[in-house]
């Protein structure tokens, strides 16, 4: 047995009896309302509420919701994958496209400018992220400048009537 698959029987959800298993899964699958789920595990819905609160019931829950999402991911990128050899090309660039933003080595709205700039931005955040840092450290060191804008010169406008 696998050091993941060890985990993921330890996990709070495989903690609960299987009364509450059986809640867990009906809640994710929410095509009953709480009613009908107390009555299928033969339980009262005041029952099935104080589960709802119960920090370990909370915890299985979220855990039942990765394993089976976990799940169906699987399938949707095997199925995307076969995608790759469909018929239509354009079924096939929107595949390709689909795997590559999974990937990470595209974003939904990514250009060549877009990523150029952002790389420019994080630069200067970063420069004035340092120039902070050494205000802080060495606050004798960085010399005071005062700058006077009200000294800016007009311009000289040829239209006017003056």
């Amino acid at each position: 047995m696998s050091k993941v698959q060890k985990t993921a029987e330890n996990g709070p959800f495989f903690q609960l009896d299987k009364l509450r298993q059986d809640a867990v899964a009906m809640l994710f699958n929410d095509e009953l309302t709480d009613e009908q789920i107390a009555k299928n595990v033969h339980r009262s819905p005041r029952t099935l509420y104080t589960w709802k609160q119960d920090p370990l019931f909370k915890a299985a829950q979220e855990q039942y919701s990765r394993l089976v999402v976990k799940d169906y991911k699987n399938d949707a990128l095997k199925k995307v994958h076969e995608l790759l050899n469909a018929r239509s090309e354009m079924v096939q660039l929107q595949s390709a496209t689909t795997i590559l933003k999974m990937a990470g080595y595209l974003s939904d709205n990514s250009t060549p400018e877009l990523d150029e700039a952002k790389t420019r931005k994080a630069k200067a955040e970063a420069d004035l992220a340092e120039y902070k840092a050494n205000l802080i450290a060495n606050p004798d060191k960085i010399p005071d400048k005062t700058i006077i804008v009200d000294d800016i010169p007009k311009e000289n406008n040829d239209d006017t009537d003056d």
